[in-house]
């Protein structure tokens, strides 16, 4: 049964549903859907996609996500940062909204989805915490920015060509600064204000459904007016179609290849988070390899069906949490309804504008930014900041996929710069120096444990190593090399209480020989 839960882990809670726990998961699932069209639409604009494509990615990615993975409430779909990463990972391989286009992104879903299960597999589930959560910061500001600045020509009414950068969208936008049309600024601007104040006096209600159907309705009464606004195209009523994906073009799939681990990590990241979040709240203990695995199942399979890359959505799960969710039966009840909202309601998107649309994703783009954690960051580790500022400028510099990679490393950087410098407490007795070490002895704090070692002015040394947790190599012959120079002055290196392991690795070293290190309980 444990073989067949991990194979099949909805059949751990499956056969557990009542009639009662499905209804309320069906009522629940409606308020997530209603949550869910605006921003799918939104989101698959920004990637570049047809708007038909953020329905299609809120259906079976969502549905196999909630059904693979570990976590009650965490609702998966598209997601604006994720969908900026696409569009400037593809933008220059193919032209946005093309056929070519929309295969691209589907191959990039699928091999991000191989590389996220392959994570799962190999139980690298810790691998996702080398992302700090300043890396996540850092780049969530910095796609918002970049985010912003590609829908203000939509908002203000300029055919404009989408540009990868946010400089490059900046100076296009400057450019043609004097060719805003008034009608379509009116609509964006509309859709923003009313979106804010249902936001700040109304916050339970779906603020962005709300916004665009009032502003379509208004455009839609006054064609006088609004007529010549652009429109969101218009697509047929249909369940996400299947697509055929170039899986032999071996080529192709090694240029697609970085963006596809750089957008999967991102994805990784963003929804362990939001899970384990929502899990601190809800007293239930997320599998943190099974949800890498879901998310990995959810995005090849969702390929296949016109669903590109999903993540966690906090709003969607933290609605799903708050509306009394029971189980994950919430989530798929969620895209069985957009389902049924992809089959009928087509029509109703093709009066949408696009300026207002370009609103709701500035809205959107506001609630990207999380002013709380980024205050509390900048009070409790001003290096942390750091690490995010240089993400977020990199976001803005660079191309997307490179500002995660140049986050990571500058948050590696620091955590190794912390590392490097345990922490030692030195005293003296007589003609013995004591020194007391709090971290691990590995090829980056060598270098600065044997510079104090040999600041000691006694013969005889002693290391208290009860708070040494692990060793390297460097350690290892470091030390044994200390214990030497001790030894021919007729001194000794002592290692008090060390940790088992710790005395064996030192031991190695020697072989058949005698370690020059004493130890003592």
């Amino acid at each position: 049964m444990h073989r067949l839960t991990r194979l099949l882990p909805f059949l751990a809670w499956l056969p557990h549903q009542s009639r009662r726990s499905l209804g309320q998961d069906l009522l629940v699932g409606l308020s997530g859907a209603i949550l869910a069209l605006p921003q799918s639409i939104a989101y698959a604009l920004i990637a570049g996609l047809p708007a038909e494509y953020g329905l299609y990615a809120a259906i079976v990615p969502v549905i196999i996500a909630c059904l693979w993975g570990s976590s009650w409430h965490l609702i998966c779909g598209p997601t604006a940062a994720i969908s900026i990463v696409l569009y400037a990972s593809i933008s220059p391989l193919a032209l946005s909204g093309s056929d070519d286009y929309v295969t691209l992104v589907l191959l990039l879903t699928f091999l991000a989805g191989i590389f996220q299960w392959l994570l799962g597999l190999l139980r690298f589930g810790t691998v996702v915490n080398f992302v700090s959560q300043s890396v996540v910061l850092g780049f969530t500001l910095g796609a918002a920015v970049v985010i912003a600045l590609g829908q203000l020509p939509n908002l203000l009414g300029l055919d404009l060509p989408s540009e990868a950068t946010a400089l490059k969208s900046l100076q296009a936008l400057l450019s043609h600064a004097g060719e805003v049309d008034v009608p379509s600024l009116s609509l964006g601007l509309a859709t923003l204000l009313i979106g804010l104040w249902i936001k700040l006096l109304r916050p339970r209600w779906p603020g962005l459904l709300i916004s665009l159907v009032t502003v379509s309705l208004v455009a839609w009464a006054l064609p006088s007016l609004f007529g010549h606004v652009p429109r969101v195209p218009a697509f047929t009523g249909q369940l996400p179609p299947l697509s055929p994906l170039p899986l032999l073009d071996i080529e192709l799939i090694l240029r697609l290849l970085p963006s596809a681990v750089a957008v999967g990590m991102l994805g990784l990241v963003t929804s362990l988070s939001i899970a384990r979040s929502l899990s601190a709240r809800s007293e239930q203990l997320v599998d943190a390899d099974q949800e890498i695995r879901g998310q990995g199942v959810s995005n090849m399979v969702g390929a296949f069906f016109s669903g590109y890359l999903s993540a966690g959505s906090f709003t969607r799960s933290g609605l799903n949490l708050e509306a009394g969710a029971r189980s994950p039966m919430a989530g798929v009840c969620s895209a069985l309804w957009v389902a049924v909202f992809a089959m009928v309601g087509a029509g109703l998107i093709a009066h949408l504008p696009i300026p207002a649309m370009a609103g709701s994703i500035l809205l959107i783009c506001w609630g990207l930014i999380d002013h709380r954690a980024v205050r509390a960051l900048f009070r409790v580790s001003r290096s942390e900041f750091l690490v995010m500022l240089l993400t977020a400028a990199a976001t803005l510099l660079l191309e997307l996929q490179t500002a995660i990679y140049a986050g990571v490393l500058a948050s590696l950087f620091f955590y190794l710069k912390r590392t490097s410098r345990p922490r030692l407490l030195q005293s003296r007795d007589g003609d013995t120096d004591l020194l007391r070490v709090g971290g691990s002895i590995f090829f980056g704090a060598a270098h600065y444990l044997q510079v104090r070692l040999q600041r000691c002015q006694g013969p005889h040394v002693v290391i208290d190593a009860r708070q040494i947790n692990f060793i390297d190599y460097s350690g290892v012959d470091m030390l044994h090399r200390e214990a030497r120079r001790l030894n021919r002055t007729g001194g000794s290196l002592t290692l008090l209480r060390a940790p088992v392991q710790v005395i064996e690795e030192l031991q190695k070293l020697e072989g058949t020989e005698a370690c020059p290190i004493l130890f003592r309980d």
